[in-house]
């Protein structure tokens, strides 16, 4: 448990430095935060290497699969903002994967009821790296709208001096979602190899609504390079392709684990 307190409190602790650098642009930002970020995110990922370790089965049940997501969205979030303007989004992602380690920390270490199989264990861990990565997207997604906005009615608030111009930003977010389309695509296809009977694990809806996702940013990337879509229609596909894996992954998980009591 003290792991999981000192993570905690290391991503708070950055996500405050970040806050401070957001508020004061005009200082150079010291690398604290990402000392404080590096050392909550390996911790993070101990604590749940000590829990799987503790119950000798890998748990990927409702909590614990937020909780790596929220891992995998502060450890992007980390990389990226080494050398650049990104680290803004720490402001957002740290205490979220905070939060969403104390909620695995208090409701999660659910054992599996079999361990399952290295290919079944391949197909989580891509699905949970797409979701990862197609979250941040969202977020820069919202990140490029309150930015357009902001500077339509001429509103200039610090916050957006922390953040890359706006065509740097509109950039990163389709280069983000071209990996989380690599990586859903990839989630797809071994899921279509490995998962053998899909009626009979409950798995219907959630691959008919991972499809319309794929689907989705599929349309947009063609779209961004046929008719060079950008702006609001960017910000509104992504944000309502990632809706739909929401639903896909964790409003499906959320029914059958915490409601049914199924495993699935």
């Amino acid at each position: 448990m003290s792991i999981l307190v000192a993570s905690t409190l290391l991503y708070l602790i950055a996500t405050v430095w970040l806050a401070m650098g957001v508020q004061r642009p005009e200082r150079t930002l010291s690398r604290g935060w990402l000392l404080a970020a590096s050392t909550a995110v390996v911790l993070h990922a101990v604590f749940h290497w000590l829990g799987w370790r503790h119950s000798g089965n890998t748990d990927l049940h409702f909590f614990a699969a937020l909780s790596l997501v929220g891992l995998g969205m502060a450890a992007m979030t980390t990389f990226a903002g080494i050398g650049g303007r990104m680290r803004a989004l720490g402001v957002v992602v740290f205490p979220l994967a905070a939060a969403l380690l104390v909620g695995y920390g208090m409701y999660g270490h659910t054992k599996q009821p079999e361990p399952l199989d290295w290919r079944l264990l391949l197909h989580a861990w891509l699905a949970l790296l797409a979701y990862a990565t197609l979250a941040l997207a969202a977020l820069l997604a919202m990140f490029l709208w309150l930015q357009e906005r902001a500077l339509r009615r001429r509103e200039f608030h610090l916050w957006l001096r922390a953040l890359p111009p706006l065509t740097a930003l509109e950039t990163l977010l389709f280069r983000t979602i071209v990996v989380g389309f690599t990586l859903l695509t990839a989630t797809l296809l071994t899921g279509v190899l490995f998962v053998d009977n899909l009626l009979a694990q409950h798995l219907v809806h959630k691959t008919v609504l991972s499809l319309l996702s794929w689907l989705a940013f599929g349309v947009l990337l063609l779209g961004r390079w046929r008719y060079g879509w950008r702006g609001a229609i960017a910000v509104r596909w992504t944000l309502t392709a990632m809706a739909l894996l929401v639903l896909a992954f964790f409003g499906s998980k959320f029914v059958l684990e915490l409601v049914l009591h199924r495993t699935g």
